[in-house]
C-alpha cells in the first residue's frame, strides 16, 4: 500500500505506528477453512430472488438476459447441426435472429424507462427456472434432443412473459411483454411441430445424414473389430487345436486370444482420435464397440470347442467361421457400399489364408 509506506517513513523513530497502519495481510495469513467456504458457497447459491420480489426494472433486465441466452443457444444449435442437418440449422438461425430482435426491443424500452445501465440478472439469480444442461456444447448434436430442448426453452420463456405481464404496471411495457409472449407461443408451436414441418426431401436428407453418422460412429469401428476378431484369431485357435488335438486346449487358447484382442483393439480405437475433427463420435463408445465386436468375432469360432469330441468341435467351428465371414461380407455390402461379390472375395481370401496358416503351424 504506497500511501501507508509514505506516511510511515514520515514518522519519527520513537513514535508508534497506529494499528490501522499495520502492514497489509497476505493470503497466507488467512488460510481457507473448507467448512466455512462450503457454507459461504451454499449461502450464495441460496441467494436467488423470488420472481414476485423483482421490480419492473429487474424484470426487463432479466428478459434481456433470457433473450440473449436463448439466441446464443440457438446459434450454437445451428452451428452444430449445419453440416449434417442444414435445413434444421436454418430454422435455428431464423429463431436466433428473432431472439436478437426481441432483445433489441427490450433494450430500447429499458433505456427509455430506466436509462443506460442494465443490471446483471440471470436465470440462475431467480427462483423457479429449470436448470439447463449445456447440451449445445456437445458434438455431435443429436437432432431429436435439440428439437426437444428448443420446445422446452420456448415454453419456459413464454411462461416467463405471462408471469411478467401480471407484475408490471406500465402500459407500454405490458404491451411489449404481451407481444413477445405471443411470438414465443408461435415459436413453441413451431418447435413442437418442427419434425412435421420438415419437408420429405429435407427429412430424407436428414435420415441420410443420420445413417452416415451411424456408419461412421458404430458400424465402422464394429466392423473393424469383427473382422479382426474373426480373422486374426483363426490362426492361434486352429493351430492349438491341431497341435494338441484337444478341444479344451483349443477353447482356452481361443478364449485368451479373443479377450486379449478385444482389449487391445478397444484401446487402439479409443486412443486413435477424440472424434472432434473426424466426426467419429466419442472415443469411449468407439473403443467399446470395437473391443466387444473383436472379442465376439473370436469367441464365435471358439465356443464350438466346448464340445468334447474334437472332430465334431472342429466341423462346428469351421461352420461358424463360414457364417462369420459371410456376415462380414454382408455388412460391408449393406453399410459400406461394397459390391457383395467383391466383399465376399476379399473376406474369404483373407480368412482362408489365416485359417490355412493356423492348420499348417498346428500340424507341423
Amino acid at each position: 500500500m504506497p500511501g501507508w509506506q509514505s506516511v510511515r517513513s514520515g514518522l519519527r523513530e520513537n513514535e508508534a505506528v497506529p494499528s490501522e497502519w499495520s502492514p497489509e495481510p497476505t493470503y497466507s495469513e488467512f488460510p481457507l477453512n473448507p467448512i466455512l467456504e462450503t457454507e459461504r458457497n451454499s449461502k450464495l447459491v441460496g441467494m436467488a430472488r423470488n420472481f414476485k420480489d423483482l421490480t419492473e426494472r429487474e424484470i426487463l433486465a432479466l428478459a434481456i438476459s433470457l433473450e440473449e441466452e436463448d439466441g446464443r443457444v440457438y446459434a450454437d444449435f445451428a452451428d452444430g447441426l449445419r453440416e449434417t442437418y442444414p435445413a434444421t440449422a436454418k430454422l435455428f438461425d431464423d429463431m436466433g435472429a428473432e431472439e436478437s430482435g426481441h432483445r433489441a426491443s427490450l433494450i430500447a424500452t429499458y433505456r427509455e424507462r430506466f436509462g443506460e445501465h442494465i443490471p446483471l440478472i440471470r436465470r440462475q439469480d431467480v427462483k423457479g427456472f429449470v436448470q439447463r444442461r449445456s447440451m449445445w456444447l456437445k458434438r455431435p448434436l443429436k437432432i431429436a434432443e435439440v428439437r426437444k430442448q428448443a420446445e422446452i426453452m420456448e415454453l419456459e420463456t413464454r411462461q416467463f412473459y405471462q408471469k411478467a405481464m401480471g407484475q408490471v404496471t406500465d402500459a407500454g411495457v405490458r404491451k411489449l411483454l404481451g407481444d413477445l409472449e405471443e411470438v414465443e407461443r408461435k415459436h413453441q408451436v413451431a418447435a413442437e411441430a418442427m419434425s412435421e414441418s420438415i419437408t420429405q426431401t429435407v427429412k430424407k436428407t436428414e435420415d441420410e445424414a443420420q445413417r452416415r453418422l451411424f456408419v461412421l460412429q458404430i458400424v465402422q469401428p464394429g466392423l473393424a473389430g469383427l473382422m479382426d476378431g474373426s480373422v486374426s484369431t483363426l490362426a492361434p485357435v486352429f493351430a492349438a487345436a491341431f497341435a494338441t488335438r484337444s478341444s479344451n486346449d483349443a477353447f482356452l487358447v481361443g478364449l485368451a486370444a479373443s479377450i486379449g484382442a478385444g482389449i487391445s483393439m478397444a484401446f487402439a480405437e479409443a486412443l486413435s482420435d477424440d472424434g472432434s475433427m473426424t466426426g467419429r463420435g466419442r472415443p469411449v463408445l468407439r473403443g467399446a464397440v470395437t473391443g466387444l465386436m473383436t472379442a465376439a468375432g473370436g469367441i464365435g469360432h471358439t465356443l464350438p470347442f466346448l464340445i468334447k469330441d474334437f472332430h465334431v468341435a472342429f466341423i462346428a467351428a469351421v461352420i461358424v467361421v463360414a457364417a462369420e465371414l459371410a456376415t462380414i461380407a454382408w455388412i460391408r455390402n449393406r453399410y459400406m457400399d461394397t459390391p457383395l461379390l467383391s466383399a465376399a472375395f476379399q473376406v474369404v481370401v483373407g480368412g482362408v489364408l489365416v485359417f490355412a496358416v493356423g492348420i499348417w503351424i498346428g500340424s507341423s
